[in-house]
């Protein structure tokens, strides 16, 4: 994956996280509420992927 993949992606699974999250409290359950954060987390890890991607890519143009 590209650098600008991986920050979609990651974006999206920040959002889904959220909303996984969101209807875990409504529904006061709190398995779907630990998932929604794991899956924001892992939408950060792919974010912060993406921009060291992007970095390295960023440096190696300027070499």
């Amino acid at each position: 994956m590209g650098s600008t993949s991986d920050k979609m992606a990651g974006k999206g699974n920040e959002i889904a996280g959220k909303v996984k999250q969101a209807a875990g409290d409504l529904t006061d359950n709190s398995e779907l509420k630990a998932k929604g954060n794991a899956q924001e987390a892992k939408g950060h890890a792919q974010q912060a992927k993406g921009k060291i991607k992007e970095a390295g890519k960023e440096f190696v143009d300027r070499l």
